[in-house]
């Protein structure tokens, strides 16, 4: 048993640790509790195959499981943030921002370019949550009203995937909410030329993008269970002092009350997309 100087029970605890399991294999789905084969769970477009959670999925990632294989073209990488304002709360909006792109490894919140889905030629824009909240600032806000020119230019379908729970970026104050009505016009602009806007809602969509291009869809999709709104819910309850109904906000209740056309399984989505755009241009 417990042998002085690396006995047979040393050497059974050292076979022990060399056996154990590597961190970050398992994971945990936030929607049923279960706990996942990480591996699984990225074949799976992220998605819980116990209960159909649909986990947040990066920019970059959407990308790769929307747009056919090396077709992504990045316009506008260089447009980066100021700080029209000097604001400050717990660190001055600079550090802030340079924090943010170490970790996400993005420039901003959005992405926007040209890929095809399916051999068919678009103008793609995404905005990504893990990019303080997706929210809209003024880089934000230009790149997508660049790429809505350039979707009208073209005579090419848009397809906004939005994913921000942010809303307008307070550290630019009314730069940032002058972003809703830009983009808003730009796609007035781009549908009295004829053009085909999809928008698709993914978990959360919120505040400014909520409020703006994002509903501004021609079609508008969402994955199951996103959280969909202008204020949360909390707030909201907190605020008319009401209680609110089931699945309120959710794109279940968006759909029950013709807010959206359709919820769309992520695995069904390119395909839905491309099918879309053949139907309107026939």
């Amino acid at each position: 048993m417990a042998g002085k100087g690396g006995g047979p029970l040393h050497a059974w605890h050292g076979h022990f640790e060399a056996k154990r399991v590597p961190e970050g294999v398992w994971m945990r789905c936030e929607g049923c509790g279960a706990t996942l084969f990480r591996k699984q769970v990225e074949q799976n477009l992220s998605v819980c195959p116990e209960c159909n959670h649909h986990m947040p999925v990066t920019a970059v990632e959407r990308i790769r499981q929307l747009l056919d294989e090396d077709t992504f073209e990045n316009w506008f990488p260089d447009l980066l943030p100021a700080d029209p304002l000097k604001f400050d709360d717990r660190r001055p909006y600079p550090e802030r921002v340079k924090a943010e792109q170490a970790r996400t490894g993005l420039n901003e919140a959005a992405l926007v370019g040209q890929g095809f889905i399916k051999g068919r030629r678009i103008v793609f824009g995404i905005t990504d949550s893990n990019f303080i909240m997706g929210s809209m600032g003024s880089v934000v806000g230009e790149k997508l009203t660049r790429a809505v020119e350039e979707a009208t230019r073209q005579k090419l379908p848009l397809v906004i995937v939005s994913g921000s729970g942010g809303g307008a970026r307070m550290h630019e104050g009314i730069f940032s909410l002058m972003q809703m009505a830009k983009v808003s016009t730009a796609l007035g602009r781009y549908r009295s030329a004829g053009g085909l806007f999809i928008s698709v809602l993914t978990h959360p969509t919120m505040g400014g993008v909520a409020a703006s291009f994002a509903s501004l869809g021609d079609i508008i999709l969402a994955e199951p269970k996103a959280l969909i709104g202008f204020a949360g819910p909390r707030v909201i309850e907190q605020t008319v002092r009401v209680q609110l109904p089931q699945g309120f906000q959710t794109s279940e209740f968006h759909l029950q009350h013709g807010f959206i056309d359709r919820i769309v399984h992520r695995r069904d989505l390119k395909s839905m997309i491309a099918q879309l755009i053949d139907y309107t241009s026939t």
